[in-house]
Order: structure tokens, then C-alpha cells, then sequence
């Protein structure tokens, strides 16, 4: 039977960390968000203390750009991908071992770029990994398990026709017992609006402990607060110990759209807990909430607006290997 994937807070060996690489992606964001992304290389790698990190460069351009804001802080390897989002392209490596590599089709569709269904595999082989190809869609960002076999997702996303059509609920039960060793799974709702990932769940709700889930508290005109409360009802009612934190709220982009900025989306490391800041007045309360969450790690709130415009933040940019896998 597989053994699920170690929870987030066990040991890594290192972590897949997606570098900004393409202009035309990225635009006047480019080089903020390259600052962004190093400064969290940095946190995570902790002078030593926390773990190995490997870069992802599409192209070898990106790459010495990539050793050149690095330093010593992170290997930098080449290996095309359309874009830096790891957390879903990568493969996910259960406590077996094994690296689970799932179809991927941008997002529903939304965005097909070139190298991004196949830059997982080829990562996992290049460290010696041997991946294991599932023929359904299942993106990191949609799943997150606390280590004992519980795994909280949304039916906005693992139900979505964009992704598997024709498969039913049970049918993604079944296949998350049998291909990751889930075998207890909470459902909850929608995710954040105007996520194009169509609600994935680390944006709206993490384990922070074994059966031990975190959820935004709404604050003022949070445009997701229905969300939020919706989520903390189903996991109250799943029997799943829940905390809360204040969420950002509303924050809105320079065209004054409302875009998915979620202090969720934070990073699990060896020796620190990374958090996305936006410059808003609940940033502090974040990194506080964390602290007493993660004791033993030191808790590093760190701007993360320039990655927001391509779509995401520190989870989504991160695969982590963990302890187990040799490599």
C-alpha cells in the first residue's frame, strides 16, 4: 500500500524552487519578482541551517541570473518549464519514495505552456528519482495532507470538468487512496475568487498539525469571507481541529481587480516558516499567528506582491523532497 506523502513540516533533504525566466511572462515584473523568489531562497536555505535548494531555471540566460541573486544560497539547474510553478508541475513524493508525476493541463486550460506537463518528470529523473506517470490531472496546489493519511482539498477544483471529466467524487477518493495513500479526504468548497487555479486549497486552508487545519478569519470587505466560513463549517463538521488567522483582505491589483493574496500560502522549511506579505495591516498578525503555531522554526513574513502577478506565491513556486528520498 503507498504510504501518503510526509506532512509539509517533516524533514526535506531540499526543495524545487521555480526562478522567474521569461520576459514576456513576466514583464516589469520580472526583476522585483526574481528579488522576491531569492529573498525566500535565502529563508529557506538559512545559511545552511534549513535545506538544500535547487533553483529551476527555464533556460540558461535565467540560470546565471538566477546564481548571480543566489550566491551560495541555492544550486541552479536548467530545465525548461512554461512557467514557475512547481508546487503543481513537479512531482509529489510520497513516504515511499516514489515521485508521483500527474497529468497537467495549465490549469483547465487556461494556460498551455510549453515544458509544463513534462518539467516534473525530468526533474525527478535528473535526481535520480525513476517517476511514476497517473493518468488522470491532480496539481500539488490542490491537495495537502497532514502525514496521517488526511488530505483536505476543494470540489471546486478536483470536481471541476476542466480537469477530469466524467470522474465523480468517489472516483477521486479512490484515486488519491490508491495512488498517494490518502484515506481519509475533506472536502471543502470553493476557493478564493479570481484564483485561476479554481480554488486550489493552499490559498485557502493548510495543516499545520496532525488533523490540526488552519483557516483565514474574514476581516473587513473581505470579498472571500463566505469562503472562509463555509470552510471553517465543513472541517468543524469533519471533526478536524481548527484555527484561524486574520486573512489580507481585499486587495486589489493596479486595475483595481481583486486578486487571491492569501497569507496560506506559506512555506514549510527545515528551519523557517516563509510567509507572503502584501503590505497590509494584518501582515504582522500573520507572521504572530505562525509563530505560535511553529515554535521551533523561525517564522519570516516577506514580500510577495511582484510573484502575486503571475498568479501565485512561495508555496505554489516550491516542491519539497523530503528526508526519506536519498538523492
Amino acid at each position: 500500500m503507498t504510504t501518503p506523502p510526509p506532512p509539509e513540516w517533516a524533514r526535506h533533504d531540499a526543495v524545487w524552487i521555480g526562478f522567474p525566466s521569461h520576459p514576456e511572462l513576466w514583464l516589469e515584473d520580472l526583476d522585483p519578482a526574481r528579488a522576491e523568489v531569492t529573498a525566500f531562497a535565502r529563508a529557506v536555505h538559512a545559511g545552511g541551517k534549513g535545506e538544500r535548494v535547487i533553483l529551476v531555471a527555464a533556460d540558461e540566460d535565467a540560470a546565471q541570473a538566477a546564481r548571480d541573486h543566489a550566491g551560495d544560497a541555492a544550486e541552479v539547474v536548467v530545465a525548461p518549464f512554461g512557467d514557475i510553478w512547481l508546487r503543481d508541475t513537479g512531482c509529489i513524493l510520497d513516504g515511499d519514495g516514489v515521485a508521483h508525476d500527474f497529468q497537467f493541463n495549465g490549469w483547465g486550460g487556461k494556460y498551455d505552456l510549453p515544458g509544463d506537463d513534462d518539467v516534473g518528470a525530468r526533474l525527478a529523473t535528473a535526481r535520480g528519482l525513476v517517476p511514476v506517470e497517473h493518468d488522470w490531472i491532480l496539481e500539488g496546489g490542490a491537495i495537502d495532507g497532514d502525514g496521517t493519511g488526511l488530505v483536505v482539498t476543494t470540489e471546486q477544483c478536483l470536481l471541476n470538468r476542466n480537469r477530469n471529466t466524467g470522474m465523480s467524487q468517489q472516483d477521486v477518493e479512490s484515486r488519491l487512496r490508491s495512488d498517494l495513500g490518502f484515506d481519509r479526504v475533506l472536502w471543502l468548497g470553493n476557493g478564493l475568487a479570481n484564483d485561476h487555479t479554481d480554488g486550489h486549497v493552499d490559498n485557502l486552508a493548510r495543516f499545520v498539525g496532525p488533523n490540526r487545519l488552519l483557516i483565514p478569519e474574514p476581516t473587513e470587505n473581505d470579498p472571500n469571507w463566505r469562503v472562509y466560513q463555509d470552510a471553517a463549517s465543513r472541517a468543524q463538521a469533519f471533526g478536524v481541529d481548527v484555527v484561524h488567522m486574520p486573512s489580507p483582505g481585499r486587495v486589489l491589483n493596479e486595475d483595481e481587480e481583486i486578486i487571491p493574496a492569501s497569507y496560506m500560502n506559506f512555506y514549510i522549511g527545515n528551519a523557517a516558516v516563509v510567509v507572503p506579505l502584501y503590505g497590509q495591516p494584518h501582515d504582522v498578525a500573520a507572521v504572530t499567528t505562525l509563530e505560535a503555531l511553529f515554535p521551533d522554526r523561525q517564522i519570516m513574513g516577506m514580500e510577495a506582491g511582484h510573484i502575486l502577478t503571475g498568479g501565485g506565491s512561495f508555496h505554489c513556486i516550491s516542491q519539497q523532497i523530503p528526508s526519506a528520498i536519498s538523492i
